[in-house]
């Protein structure tokens, strides 16, 4: 598959640049599967739009990894946590080391030491890495944790042009995210209020919980022509022995598995083994889901709209089909749905006969 077949033509005024004033307030583009339809809804409708299944949710956590700072010369320099090297330090003196993404006028070198909010928080640079990747020490006069909690921002993506205010925190937010080291939401999630959860298990539908913390790679666009060259940026995951044992039960009763969030279906596919077994444990996934894949676990997929020549409606495609795909898309576009993380969303409903029971798989 080329590059190209991933574009689409999408006005800016429809990229959503805030939330709506409530969670559950976003429209909903259903997809049949199979039958190439496409239907109107709201994601309030959700608990009844599909039949008794397993909602498969991605409990991260966005923390806010998003540091302002400057060098002793005076230069601003923008540092973006990524993934802490090590266990967490527990007692004084409180030092970690971390990957970082950095950001400044002159390249950071070795030994640059970076002040965040006058000095409560601080990086020496360590070692430089390609594509902008630092590996740095953290340190302050408290836990980690807490000087970033306090000091930094809401890593919004870059497609929102305004800078973070404090109701992002809450917003860019699920509200059932427990497990911290996200550095972008999984925004299937953000529509979900405790409402609209208790609707679907009033409605029959079971729930469970994964962990797969969103890294920047997922805003990297594709560079090469063909989608075989691309290297996927790698996320770390975990299946609880619960979730696995919910995907397993779900599959074996003939009962859909619908991730909320590609996320979802990333490590879901990252943690079947050769039998179709799902598998408790954690990992690191590089998987990249692209047509012609088939899945293996997941039957219906609940997404925002995503971003042209991207990975991520690779996956949509894979999931849904090509030319559906762009179909549906077109739709949203001509019915003024809001795109990516703040809008609107789309559910690819799969039809009873994509699945074949018992251990499957179509």
């Amino acid at each position: 598959m080329r590059l190209d077949e991933l574009d689409f033509d999408l006005p800016p005024e429809l990229i959503a640049q805030a939330p709506l004033p409530e969670r559950d307030g976003a429209r909903l583009l259903v997809l049949d599967r199979g039958a190439d339809r496409v239907t109107h809804h709201a994601i309030r409708d959700l608990p009844s739009l599909v039949e008794p299944s397993l909602f498969v949710f991605n409990d991260t956590r966005v923390f806010p990894a998003r540091l302002l700072g400057h060098k002793d010369s005076g230069g601003r320099v923008e540092l973006l946590l990524v993934e802490r090297l090590g266990p967490p330090a527990q007692t004084p003196p409180f030092v970690e080391r971390w990957v970082g993404l950095g950001r400044a006028s002159k390249p950071l070198r070795s030994g640059v030491v970076i002040s965040f909010a006058d000095g409560a928080l601080a990086a020496r640079v360590l070692v430089p890495r390609d594509g902008g990747e630092l590996e740095v020490e953290l340190s302050a006069d408290e836990p980690i944790d807490a000087a970033v909690e306090r000091v930094g921002a809401v890593p919004l993506p870059p497609y929102i042009r305004r800078a973070p205010d404090p109701s992002d925190r809450e917003r860019y937010q699920t509200v059932y995210a427990s497990e911290p080291g996200a550095v972008a939401a999984p925004t299937a999630g953000l529509h979900f209020t405790r409402a609209l959860l208790a609707a679907l298990d009033a409605a029959g539908h079971r729930r469970a919980h994964v962990t797969l913390h969103v890294g920047p790679g997922t805003f990297r666009p594709v560079k090469t022509d063909e989608l075989d060259a691309h290297a996927m940026h790698a996320e770390r995951y975990d299946v609880s022995e619960g979730a696995a044992a919910a995907t397993n039960q779900a599959r074996a009763e003939g009962r859909p598995v619908l991730a909320v969030g590609t996320t979802v279906v990333r490590t879901l596919e990252s943690a079947v083994d050769p039998s179709g077994e799902v598998r408790a444990g954690s990992g690191s996934t590089r998987l990249f889901l692209r047509p012609p894949a088939t899945l293996r676990v997941v039957d219906s997929l609940l997404t925002n709209f995503h971003l042209p020549r991207s990975t991520l409606i690779a996956l949509v495609m894979a999931v849904a089909g090509v030319e559906p795909t762009r179909r549906a898309y077109a739709e949203a576009v001509r019915e003024r749905y809001r795109f990516f993380s703040y809008g609107d969303a789309m559910l690819i409903r799969a039809a009873t006969s994509d699945r074949s029971r018992p251990g499957r798989r179509r």
